[in-house]
């Protein structure tokens, strides 16, 4: 039986702005089993990218608790947080900007090395290096080569080599596909599964693309100004969507046969302003099955089926 290897509970950001509090991430819960992958997805904005950071602490919570391996994440001092990262990290969704263009790759995939003393300088650094270039498809020969003599596949290789290389426990994905070329992106999701069968990682993939997050994650959440609206294994949620949101998004993913013909849901509306958000369902002005019923304070996310959990008074229809 897996145990739960993350446990973040009630997990709120938010960032004061001149017009007022925006809450970026909202009351966020959920487990994630060990060897696992939980799918986060959502539009442009809905915060599911703070979400990861927050789990990180590479921007620092609000309030909630972010308990890995029974640790709280949140309360670490400076020392045992750096050991931590150790077991955490990430690849960040541009793999231009977050590669040091005034290093090589062999000094961007040895500095995690280094910075945790798990080798020494010189020869058993280097062959270390060579191994996780193996490992990630990068040929030996990009080896002393600067991140803007690549082209993005590559990049990304270099961030997920790096991320590698000090043999964490979980894995945060922040859109690691979402700039590369389709046939990249295939590349890139093979390597990453087939990374986490060998190596049992446990992991947090965030996209926007629903058909990615499909062929990747055991379950999925779907979120929505920054809370999460639904959350179910990830073959329940495509064959019974329940909140009016993860069926629009759902309708919106390209089917390449040309004889199936596929009715949209078209969202019409702004997105409401993440800015001082009234107590009430955030999904409102946008959602084409809005009733009286609906009126009152913003629903909970609960659970309508095992493990299928929603936050949508209409949801039984």
């Amino acid at each position: 039986m897996n145990t739960p290897i993350l446990e973040v509970k009630d997990l709120c950001k938010s960032f004061k702005t001149k017009k007022g509090v925006l809450q970026a991430v909202d009351h966020v819960s959920f487990t994630l089993d060990r060897g696992r992958t939980l799918g986060v997805v959502g539009e442009s904005g809905c915060g599911k990218s703070t979400l990861g950071r927050t789990i990180l602490r590479l921007v620092e919570p609000t309030s909630g608790q972010v308990l890995f391996d029974g640790r709280d994440i949140a309360r670490l001092g400076r020392p045992a947080l750096r050991k931590c990262r150790r077991d955490i990290q990430m690849i960040f969704q541009d793999p231009f900007a977050s590669l040091d263009p005034r290093k090589t790759v062999s000094q961007i995939i040895s500095e995690p090395l280094l910075i945790h003393k798990l080798v020494r300088k010189g020869p058993e650094c280097e062959k270390r290096v060579l191994e996780l270039m193996d490992i990630v498809g990068l040929a030996h020969r990009w080896y002393n080569t600067y991140p803007h003599q690549l082209d993005g596949g590559r990049r990304q290789r270099i961030g997920i080599a790096r991320a590698l290389a000090v043999d964490p426990k979980l894995m945060i994905c922040d859109e690691p596909v979402s700039a590369l070329d389709v046939s990249i992106q295939a590349q890139i999701l093979n390597l990453l599964k087939d990374l986490q069968e060998e190596r049992n990682l446990t992991c947090i993939f965030i996209t926007h693309d629903l058909s990615v997050v499909h062929h990747f994650s055991d379950e999925i959440a779907v979120m929505y100004l920054g809370h999460v609206v639904e959350k179910a294994p990830a073959e329940e949620l495509f064959r019974r969507p329940l909140h009016p949101y993860t069926r629009a998004l759902l309708s919106a993913i390209p089917i390449p046969d040309l004889s199936v013909r596929k009715s949209r849901i078209i969202l019409k509306g702004e997105v409401s302003s993440p800015i001082g958000l009234p107590d009430e369902c955030r999904f409102k002005s946008r959602c084409y099955e809005y009733s009286q019923a609906c009126e009152g304070r913003e629903p909970e996310l609960v659970e309508v089926s095992p493990n299928h959990f929603a936050a949508c008074r209409c949801r039984a229809k």
